[in-house]
């Protein structure tokens, strides 16, 4: 008899001890981040400010500032961000190209 007693504290106690391992587990849950927007430019001479964050990390600036700034005064929307993202201003920025028919707008 007490060896059936003692499988089945033992049982018991493993029990217990999962349980507790789920609860420590179990992490809190997060928000979700929000979603990516469009920085709507109204007025051109805001292109430079906005274009500046978007280009921040290119390792191509000057490139990059010129191009925004031609895609931020024809579209009126520049990405949020410092990559990707484009499809959030519409076909302008996704669809506008260079002579070599590569992408423009970063």
């Amino acid at each position: 008899m007490a060896p059936r007693a003692f499988v089945f504290a033992f049982a018991f106690a493993l029990f217990l001890l999962a349980s507790a391992m789920d609860a420590v587990l179990v992490a809190p849950s997060m928000p979700p981040a929000p979603p990516p927007h469009a920085i709507g430019v109204t007025n051109s001479t805001k292109c430079p400010e906005v274009c500046t964050g978007r280009c921040e990390l290119h390792s191509r600036k000057n490139v990059c500032m010129r191009a925004c700034n031609s895609c931020c005064v024809k579209c009126k929307c520049v990405p949020s961000g410092t990559y990707g993202n484009r499809e959030l201003c519409g076909t302008c920025y996704t669809d506008t190209l260079t002579h070599r028919n590569a992408t423009k707008c970063p």
